[in-house]
This record gives structure tokens, sequence and C-alpha cells, in this order.
């Protein structure tokens, strides 16, 4: 089974839950992830490396 495509819509309400202190630090990077942060991380960063 392949995994989903990470969804900021998601991963940015995570974050805000941290934000608004609604979870705890440990909750929301357990959040992010499975949601797939170091994937967009990833890909955004070969994005910037393939424009300079």
């Amino acid at each position: 089974m392949e995994k989903p495509a990470p969804d900021p819509v998601k991963l940015l309400e995570y974050w805000m839950q941290w934000e608004r202190a609604e979870e705890t630090p440990g909750r929301v990077m357990a959040n992010l992830k499975t949601a797939g942060m170091a994937d967009l991380l990833k890909a955004l960063a070969a994005a910037v490396d393939v424009e300079h």
C-alpha cells in the first residue's frame, strides 16, 4: 500500500493546535510525523535546490 501524499492543510492544523496550546509538543510532533511533514519538507527542499 502506498503512503498518501502529505496534506499541508492537515499539517498546518496540527501545528496550530500546538500554537493554541490545545496539544502538547510531543503529540504535535507525532501527528506531524504520521501526516508526512518530513516528506513535505524534503519536496520543498528539493524544489529550492533545483531553483538555485
